[in-house]
């Protein structure tokens, strides 16, 4: 298992985004040299150096302070599209490489290279600045009925510097069966699987754990 590249995005004003400020970062690129990772402050930014983040109602913060996706999943991608994914073309900031990043359970905890150490928290939602920047027809709906995987957002427990080519290994899997896929599955496609998955609700990002609390406020104990 290792990290295959380091991503970052700089701030463009597109016509695709809902953003307040009509800019995104997803356009993220790889990096040489070491890069340094830490948890933002709440309502902050990207865990990651040099990364622009543009819609903090969605993105950033300690929560979703990373994105990684897998390598394996954009060669996927590139066999269904017919085209060429590089590194960071799917807005990740993680690329990764022989890490089942899918099946990872909600507070897995992966360290990268000698110190860094992040947690598991999610899996993306797709948004129209995901769908506008990849250019493809009905893309939201293809990225989460995928078998390829949402990829996982991550928050960061041990700060450090990271750099393509570290060594990443799993090092603590909690004692609950709620993967990234599972969550992201009850989350756009099944909703009343949504109550099983608060088994993971102290490890999961805001938006996926209100998500899952209301549903389960709502309809717990219906046949809804």
């Amino acid at each position: 298992m290792e990290l295959l590249s380091v991503n970052v995005g700089q701030a463009k004003t597109v016509e695709y985004t809902n953003a307040p400020s009509g800019t995104s970062g997803i356009d993220k690129r790889p990096v040489e040299g070491p890069v340094r990772v830490e948890a933002p402050l709440p309502g902050g930014a990207s865990g990651v150096e040099g990364d622009d983040v543009c819609d903090l109602r969605f993105h950033g913060g300690p929560d979703r302070a990373l994105y990684a996706f897998a390598r394996e999943d954009l060669d996927a991608w590139e066999r269904e599209l017919g085209r060429t994914f590089t590194p960071g073309q799917f807005g990740e900031n993680l690329t990764t490489r022989g890490l089942d990043v899918n099946n990872a359970l909600i507070g897995e905890r992966w360290r990268i290279g000698d110190t860094v150490v992040v947690e598991v928290t999610g899996g993306r939602i797709p948004c129209r600045t995901f769908a506008g920047f990849v250019e493809e027809s009905g893309w939201v709906r293809r990225f989460n009925e995928s078998a390829a995987g949402p990829g996982a957002l991550l928050r960061v427990v041990v700060p450090g510097e990271i750099r393509a080519g570290d060594p990443m290994e799993i090092v603590h899997r909690p004692a609950h069966g709620v993967t990234v896929a599972r969550l992201h599955h009850a989350a756009v496609r099944d909703r009343s699987l949504l109550p099983e998955t608060l088994v993971a609700a102290e490890w999961m990002e805001s938006g996926l754990l209100g998500l899952a609390r209301t549903y389960t406020e709502k309809y717990a104990g219906t046949e809804k």
